[in-house]
């Protein structure tokens, strides 16, 4: 397993799969006024090749929002040994805390939700520069890959595959097909690829421990596409905890617990409201549920169908860096709804 230079000190927090280890630890200078406490440290699992860094073209067009209170701080990583080094104000991330039961948890984690839609509203405002573009994110390419049958699987993704097309059908599979390669090209004529965060997610996403800035944990994944996709992927993760836990199933009967449709509602609504401009400067933007010139601010079926390649792409990367489950069956039953209804869930009604 790859291991980080030893310099950080024995880590406060450790876990990873086959794909990617993380590795908490706390800052030389923490508590002497540095832009977070804590160091993350992300590098490749065992069953992954080669060293995680950022892309050099995708790195130049992520916005410093340190100006910018209301809106998370995009940490890019740093090189480290074979990983990448993110310095955040918090030690858990927001998937963590989506699992504790405290209403005080849940009030956390939508603040950092709503902070995170702000970032990713001022990335999305950067225009991508004349020339080649950035590569679509490489998870939608893990996933297109899979569906595809176009690369080489490991077993437990092969016996995924071979059950996928047994209990999606060829309809299923082709639909999420062109859903992918939707996610990655204008969506007409003078329609935008925008610069995408490319993992936009609640394990991505760190709260502060107790002061600070919201950190959304920005690097190897960075890539262009349209804006939905990073919507898509923050909100499937949403969906998929409102299935897979017990917590967030019940959470009608848990006076004080935010359900998973109202975090979708704090996300969507501050992607909306957002003021900033493309450089992530506050003010002259426009008021929640407006549309600008072009339209409207996103595609909610586009979103939802987003959110069902997300949830797709952890079960497909759960297979390849995990091994088999039998869970992998069940993930298979809620994808194929998904699919059906095109990801609905994931855009609560009423928000766009």
């Amino acid at each position: 397993m790859a291991t980080p230079a030893l310099d950080l000190g024995v880590p406060v927090a450790e876990y990873g799969t086959g794909l990617q280890v993380t590795r908490v630890h706390r800052a030389p200078d923490a508590g002497l006024g540095g832009t977070g406490d804590f160091l993350w440290w992300h590098g490749p699992g065992p069953r992954r090749g080669g060293p995680l860094r950022v892309p050099a073209r995708s790195a130049a067009l992520v916005p410093d929002l340190g100006p910018v209170a209301t809106a998370a701080l995009l940490a890019t990583g740093t090189p480290h040994g074979d990983g990448l080094l993110h310095r955040a104000a918090g030690s858990a991330s927001a998937a963590a805390w989506l699992r504790d039961p405290r209403p005080q948890a849940g009030r956390l984690v939508a603040h950092s939700l709503a902070a995170a839609a702000r970032a990713l509203r001022a990335l999305h405002g950067v225009p991508l520069p004349p020339g080649p573009q950035p590569l679509p994110p490489p998870g939608v390419r893990r996933l297109r890959e899979w569906a595809a049958g176009t690369g080489p699987l490991a077993p437990a993704a092969a016996r995924l595959r071979r059950r996928a097309r047994e209990v999606w059908g060829e309809g299923r599979t082709e639909l999420l097909l062109g859903w992918a390669d939707g996610a990655v090209r204008p969506a007409g004529p003078g329609a935008p690829v925008v610069p995408l965060h490319g993992w936009a997610s609640t394990g991505s996403l760190v709260p502060p421990r107790s002061r600070g800035r919201v950190a959304l944990l920005t690097g190897e994944d960075l890539g262009a596409g349209r804006r939905e996709l990073d919507l898509g992927w923050m909100l499937g993760d949403l969906v998929e905890l409102a299935w897979s836990s017990p917590l967030h199933q019940a959470a009608a009967e848990s006076p004080g617990l935010l359900s998973v449709t109202d975090l979708q509602r704090v996300f969507l609504g501050a992607y909306e409201a957002d003021g900033s401009d493309t450089h992530g400067n506050e003010g002259g933007g426009r008021e929640r549920g407006d549309h600008g010139p072009s339209g409207p601010v996103y595609d909610p079926v586009a979103v939802g169908r987003c959110a069902v390649l997300r949830v797709v792409t952890h079960m497909r990367d759960f297979a390849t860096y995990c091994e088999w489950s039998d869970e992998l069956l069940d993930y298979l039953a809620f994808t194929a709804e998904l699919i059906d209804e095109e990801g609905r869930r994931a855009v609560p009604r009423g928000v766009s």
